[in-house]
């Protein structure tokens, strides 16, 4: 199984997809694909512009996608996929369009057998057992809360630390803590902006200078670095 889960797709003042543009390549390799990717979390602009869009950013490095939505058969076009891309914006609408085409289980066993994936924002977060660590709002109800369970931990992408002045409420780790407290054995990962995690070869790890910050019931929180060991998380 090969993955990278980025936290976002743009920092404030870069290009879309500026940040990870070289870290998807090299994830990728230097070979053509036939890359599918999945636009369902877009929600304010069509499936077509969020095509353009990426397909915008990636030519600089060589990379071209499909929209799922252009072949008549969703299931056939993920079969054939070399590899699958989805991209950010409403975590429960990406989760309720990926079931309404029967594509959850076909995803993860293409993924599972060795089709690279890549996600960000909302794309991260359906690669965890649930969307239920997600920050949008419930904008259409799932037939479940359940997504791909690439890896056995939950990621909260755009993770923030700040509590703004006259902000009377939860902070994202207070949420967090929510979280951890009704699902004691589940480990939480908040997952900075400008930071991926990157699984390949059965090893995990962090890429980008930002810590990622690890939750765990009856743990104090700990920050570890693209330095550091992230493979005690794929144990269940």
């Amino acid at each position: 199984m090969k993955l990278l889960l980025l936290s976002n797709s743009t920092n404030p003042g870069e290009s879309y997809l500026g940040y990870p543009k070289q870290a998807i390549k090299s994830f990728l390799g230097e070979q053509p694909l036939n890359i599918v990717f999945i636009p369902y979390a877009a929600v304010t602009f069509s499936y077509d512009e969020y095509v353009d869009k990426v397909n915008g950013s990636l030519q600089e490095v060589n990379i071209q996608v499909r929209g799922i939505h252009t072949f008549d058969n969703p299931t056939d076009a993920i079969l054939k996929a070399d590899a699958i891309m989805i991209g950010g914006g409403n975590t429960w609408k990406l989760t309720r369009t990926l079931q309404d085409n029967n594509l959850i289980d076909c995803v993860r066993s293409k993924v599972l057998n060795g089709t690279p994936y890549i996600g960000w924002s909302a794309g991260s977060n359906v690669a965890c057992p649930t969307l239920r660590t997600t920050n949008d709002m419930p904008i259409i109800a799932p037939l479940s809360f359940d997504t791909f369970s690439f890896v056995p931990f939950q990621l909260n992408p755009h993770y923030l630390d700040d509590n703004p002045a006259n902000h009377g409420g939860e902070t994202r780790e207070m949420r967090i803590n929510e979280f951890i407290i009704q699902n004691p054995d589940v480990y939480v990962v908040g997952l900075r902006e400008s930071t991926i995690l990157h699984f390949e070869d059965g090893k995990l790890s962090l890429l980008g200078d930002r810590s990622a910050r690890i939750f765990k019931y009856g743990v104090a929180p700990v920050e570890l670095t693209s330095k550091d060991d992230f493979d005690f998380l794929l144990k269940n």
